[in-house]
């Protein structure tokens, strides 16, 4: 093979390579953040004691929730996870594989049902007596995570530091350490916990260590030969020549400009009749994913890469327990400019049993906006003023309006902002569409 044809065929398997494992990279990149940032290792839960600021610079993260992060890995034996009781607060949650494959839903949206239970989380192929009383997942890699919401009650500190005990409830440990282990918290509250997809060659280092940690899925075997072609091989070191590089790293930009591209057009139809707001993820990911990929006609890796380009995780059952709507927009079709100043009038009656939230996140990272005081207005929000009918009048821009900071979004200027609306406990009429969320108006 010439060198120009050797060429060609890493440039174009390198694109692809990206594209596919963007989920996986996403994974890293946080396990990367939790053994960087924090100090910390792998079976192990990162959480946050206060609601997420800009120092979170994970994916679309909710800065309205107590977050926590179970990182578990089975390579050295199955590992427990419990989830406790909804007496005194709640869990919405999912377990993940490290390809961001839903493995189950917990707490209250989930098999448990907020009754709260002991999970076993067992590695592949795992063949023994399992012992009685836990409820059996089988993730299809070693490492993942449960990405775990403690509900808040109310808008008060008091809430809130229910909320951030209640999630302390919560317990991981190796099944071989018995149940009196101890959990270990690590705190992130004040910590850069940056895990945002790298580019050029950090990208496909980071999916080398993946590809080195996990089983190769059936379904992905196909992807041995493509890898193989610019040196990534399981088993072996990962040491790409100067020329290779260059390579890689051109792959992994054309890889982003595709994948902004592809963004961009989740956004033609809106989940409403001529709205500008939409599911942020195409039907048929949705049902792969719900399926956990099991449909052997079908396996939607573009659509995949790019939900796993401006998101993280994934739920069993989208819609139970949670949905979203996004916008990049206003009502004219204009992109959200930060410099710029729009009102959401939210109408009343929202349909949600816990809570609902709009978070503003830039444009170009899809993370919360660096440096600015808060992200997000939502229904728990101190001091929110209400209309007597019962809707919100919320304000974006780089300053607030007149009746103060109560209502106000603040945004970049001169940079892109996108918006996301969350339900969390959505009921019935948001899928009738009994109930719908306006578009954003520009204001100047």
């Amino acid at each position: 093979m010439s060198d120009n044809l050797l060429e060609r065929a890493i440039s174009r398997r390198a694109v692809e390579a990206a594209l596919w494992g963007v989920p996986a990279v996403n994974f890293e990149m946080m396990l990367q953040a939790l053994q960087r940032d924090m100090g910390g290792a792998p079976n192990q839960i990162v959480y946050w004691s206060r609601l997420l600021d800009w120092k979170n610079q994970t994916l679309t993260p909710n800065p309205d929730a107590v977050y926590l992060m179970a990182f578990f890995d089975t390579s050295d034996g199955p590992v427990v996870l419990e989830i406790p009781p909804a007496v005194g607060g709640s869990i919405t949650g999912s377990v993940d594989s490290a390809w961001q494959t839903a493995v189950a839903d917990v707490g209250i949206a989930g098999i448990d049902a907020g009754k709260g239970a002991r999970y076993l989380l067992l590695p592949p192929g795992f063949d023994e007596r399992v012992p009685d009383g836990f409820e059996v997942l089988r993730p299809e890699t070693f490492s993942g995570f449960a990405l775990l919401r403690s509900n808040l009650g109310g808008s008060s500190d008091s809430d809130l530091t229910a909320a951030v005990n209640y999630g302390l409830q919560v317990r991981l440990y190796p099944l071989s350490a018995g149940p009196d282990s101890e959990t270990i918290f690590l705190d992130a509250s004040d910590i850069v916990f940056d895990a945002l997809l790298p580019d050029g060659i950090d990208f496909f280092t980071a999916l080398n260590r993946r590809i080195q940690a996990e089983p190769w899925l059936t379904r992905d075997k196909a992807m041995i030969d493509r890898l193989a072609t610019f040196g990534m091989v399981k088993g072996s070191p990962f040491e790409p020549d100067e020329a290779t590089a260059k390579l890689l790293t051109d792959a992994a930009a054309e890889a982003r400009a595709w994948l902004d591209q592809q963004y961009t057009e989740l956004f033609t139809t809106g989940f409403a009749p001529g709205a500008r707001w939409v599911l942020p993820a195409k039907p048929a990911l949705v049902k792969a994913m719900t399926a956990g990929f099991t449909d052997p006609d079908t396996y939607p890796t573009d659509a995949r890469s790019v939900t796993y380009s401006f998101a993280f995780f994934s739920a069993k059952t989208l819609g139970t327990g949670q949905f979203y709507l996004m916008t990049i927009a206003d009502s004219d079709g204009r992109d959200f400019d930060g410099s710029q100043h729009y009102r959401l009038r939210v109408p009343p009656q929202v349909p949600v049993t816990l809570y609902w939230s709009v978070t503003a996140y830039d444009r170009a990272t899809h993370a919360l906006i660096r440096d600015m005081p808060w992200a997000s207005r939502s229904s728990n929000t101190p001091d929110l003023q209400v209309g007597d009918d019962g809707s919100v009048e919320l304000f974006f821009g780089p300053t607030p309006p007149a009746a103060g900071e109560s209502n106000w979004i603040p945004t970049p200027e001169g940079r892109r902002f996108e918006a996301l609306f969350r339900f969390y406990g959505p009921t019935p009429q948001l899928y009738d569409h009994t109930w719908t969320l306006p578009d954003i108006e520009r204001l100047t």
